[in-house]
């Protein structure tokens, strides 16, 4: 599957670079939002698929921290 394959990715990083991962897709989130309220955003389900890799990294971030 492909999220198990990208969840491998996540937890081989180090703290720094989920970080880093983290406000890359935030910032990916706001531009999608941003091209979808102006009509210029062809693939709406990338929203949906951000958001979901967002949360992925927060859950590995939250793991991280617990250890």
């Amino acid at each position: 599957m492909k999220s198990s394959k990208y969840l491998e990715e996540l937890r081989s990083k180090s703290s720094e670079q989920l970080n880093e991962e983290f406000v890359s897709a935030k910032k990916e989130l706001f531009n999608l939002r941003f091209q979808n309220a102006t009509n210029q955003l062809d693939n709406t389900a990338r929203i949906k698929e951000v958001r979901k890799n967002i949360a992925r990294i927060q859950t590995v971030i939250t793991e991280k921290a617990r250890a």
